[in-house]
């Protein structure tokens, strides 16, 4: 399996390099084996987040939500009840209403980003179609919950691999863009629209076991792609920057990054002194005791906190997926 694997990474530089017509040094070639490596490993570790996302999508949907006539919100929803109504494939029904929505990501996104969501739903389909998942349970609190728990996983493990499986980020992100709108708006007021023909077309409580299915799949989406272990950034403006640092490594165990700035409460005619400004990154658990390090140094230090989606290098704490 190695060999083969080298095999393609030679075959791809000798691409490269005859594309460009260039003749390949021995630096050039050891340089360009080391970006075909990272390439490849990327696009490994991608697809098996955006397969296992597909299993875990179809398993929601097959284990709980379709033999229980449940739905849930954005596209998936959508197809759901158009399936329910017209006895149309489902499988069928994903691919064609999402298809709208990747040639949309083709356009204002990226091509890669559109040809990894068309490949992960069109898996998504042939999954729910063919593999014969079991129905796990029939009481309707535990559908709604555990449905929305594993679509949801299925979501983020599919973002985290670089696609979606479900269009309606890709006309979030769209229509953020032209309005004042955020994401999360537009992607509230499509599953309140979802969800009132639900209620119309079905019966309220099929509509409101809808909900509780949405906000457990948002939630577990949330929780993959971001993690439980979200990450902070902190700015400490202090005159005792030096232990600040020190306590950061030494107590926490963490980096930290100082850059220069100046004091800005002055008044005209005053010089502005200087200061040292400490920056570092520790996740929310972690906050507290950064807290007690700091107040044990200068309790009158101004600190700033906001939160970093994710982070890669350094010193910080590996997460896990």
């Amino acid at each position: 399996m190695k060999q083969i694997f080298q095999n393609i990474i030679l075959e791809t530089i000798k691409r490269r390099f005859k594309k460009n017509k260039q003749k390949l040094s021995l630096k050039q070639c050891k340089k360009e084996i080391v970006k075909v490596k990272v390439e490849f490993t990327h696009i490994i570790y991608d697809s098996l987040l955006i397969i296992l996302g597909v299993l875990s999508a179809s398993f929601g949907l097959k284990g709980f939500l379709l033999p229980n006539l449940f739905i849930d919100g954005g596209v998936t929803g959508i197809s759901l009840i158009i399936a329910e109504l017209s006895g149309l494939s489902l499988s069928l029904l994903l691919v064609a209403i999402n298809l709208p929505f990747l040639i949309l990501a083709f356009y204002t996104i990226s091509k890669q980003f559109a040809f990894r969501s068309i490949i992960a739903i069109i898996l998504l389909a042939a999954s729910v179609h063919f593999i014969p998942f079991p129905i796990v349970t029939n009481d309707k609190l535990l559908i709604a919950v555990f449905g929305g728990f594993f679509l949801g996983l299925g979501i983020g493990l599919a973002i985290r691999g670089g696609s979606v499986i479900d269009g309606t980020e890709v006309l979030a992100v769209f229509i953020s863009r032209k309005t004042a709108l955020t994401i999360g708006d537009v992607i509230l007021l499509f599953n309140i629209l979802i969800f009132g023909f639900a209620a119309y077309i079905f019966t309220i409580e099929i509509s409101l076991y809808a909900m509780l299915t949405y906000w457990a799949a948002s939630r577990t989406v949330n929780f993959v792609v971001s993690g439980i272990e979200e990450y902070v950034g902190v700015t400490i403006i202090s005159d005792k920057n030096e232990e600040i640092r020190l306590a950061i490594i030494e107590k926490l165990g963490r980096g930290c990054t100082l850059y220069s700035g100046k004091k800005g409460y002055a008044k005209k005619g005053e010089t502005l002194m200087p200061i040292e400004i400490v920056y570092t990154l520790v996740t929310r658990l972690e906050l507290a005791k950064l807290h007690t390090e700091i107040d044990k140094i200068d309790k009158d230090a101004f600190i700033v906190m906001h939160s970093v989606k994710d982070a890669k290098g350094g010193m910080i704490k590996k997460r896990s997926l």
